[in-house]
């Protein structure tokens, strides 16, 4: 009888349906999310709790699905030797001042002029600073220099990395995975890793987690039309969580659509993971900090390759390392000539 009542009242009834349908529609997406990267509480500790870039796009743009990222840290002000006084240049927005930096940083007349810049936003704290934008050069920019920060602090800061510059290597048993951080992207997430490169070691942090692309992804990271969606979910995943390190919850950041070499943060990290694939059925759901060269995926396909165990988290088959991968992160310097960079 109700079914009969909402065909005579479709105009009554249609709109709530849509809506319901739509809530229902979004809740099961984040429900699988969630548990394809997530172990279950009764599962081994070391797995923690876990929570990846663009289509058509290379995997070392910093450019996201909707446009390019230039972002800071509030509270936040970064040391440096001036290169463009604040005090002569006022702009309207972080945004802005983030900009005028990039305009010095675009590789083509050599190194980065300019490789980090300080923004005064809040108009009551800042008086007659407000507007100002002071772009610097760092000595070290993988070690920036902090004049201070907190919550008292009225300036947001952000680096710049210029073709080159803002990679690390992350060092396996199996070969070293070079990573692309994208500091104008994900700003807190950059700041943690270039801690943790400035902690000179990485004790605990390891790969756990190893699944293939299957016959469902082809050597692109393109899905197969018709076939599955996994598992196998293409990734290799891990902790970046350095014993004896307090370790604060990162922000959702930049969350583009994950694409093969996408490098993200499951939740709020410190768990993360690598992809093999492109996913855009797993949406928008992820912080991505960092890309893997095109030219180093071959490695991290070698660890997915690797011998696994199954096991169940959340009712989600999962494939998990018989033995944890190490890592190490490492500095290093490359030039121009040694990378295989489309786009910046």
């Amino acid at each position: 009888m109700g079914r009969r009542g909402s065909e005579v009242e479709p105009a009554r009834w249609g709109p709530m349906l849509l809506l319901l349908m739509g809530s229902v529609s979004f809740c099961m997406v984040y429900i699988f999310m969630s548990t394809v990267m997530r172990p279950s509480l009764s599962g081994d500790s070391k797995m923690g709790s876990l929570g990846v870039g663009d289509g058509g796009k290379s995997e070392v743009e910093v450019s996201g699905d909707d446009g390019v990222c230039c972002k800071g840290i509030p509270d936040l002000e970064l040391w440096g030797a001036s290169v463009k006084w604040g005090t002569d240049f006022k702009v309207n927005s972080s945004e802005q001042c983030c900009n005028a930096c990039k305009a010095m940083c675009t590789g083509k007349d050599g190194p980065c002029l300019c490789d980090s810049w300080v923004f005064c936003g809040n108009k009551k704290a800042c008086g007659e600073k407000f507007g100002e934008c002071w772009l610097k050069k760092q000595k070290d920019v993988l070690h920036p220099e902090k004049q201070d920060n907190g919550n008292t602090i009225m300036w947001t800061s952000g680096i710049v990395f210029g073709k080159g510059e803002g990679i690390i290597a992350l060092e396996t048993e199996y070969g070293t995975l070079h990573i692309k951080l994208l500091p104008e992207c994900s700003p807190h997430s950059v700041a943690y890793m270039l801690e943790l490169l400035a902690l000179r070691h990485c004790a605990g942090c390891h790969f756990y987690r190893a699944e293939s692309r299957g016959q469902f992804w082809d050597i692109n990271g393109n899905h197969i039309k018709a076939a599955s969606y996994g598992p196998p979910f293409g990734l290799i995943q891990g902790t970046l969580e350095a014993q004896g390190v307090t370790f604060d919850p990162i922000p959702s950041e930049h969350c583009p659509t994950i694409r093969r070499g996408s490098v993200a943060w499951v939740g709020s990290g410190p768990e993360f993971f690598v992809s093999l694939a492109n996913h855009e059925e797993w949406q928008k759901g992820y912080t991505v900090f960092g890309s893997v060269l095109p030219e180093d995926m071959a490695i991290a396909e070698k660890i997915a390759q690797l011998p696994t165990k199954s096991d169940v988290w959340n009712n989600i088959n999962v494939s998990v390392l018989e033995k944890n991968v190490p890592l190490k992160i490492q500095r290093i310097k490359l030039g121009l000539s040694d990378l295989n960079l489309s786009a910046d």
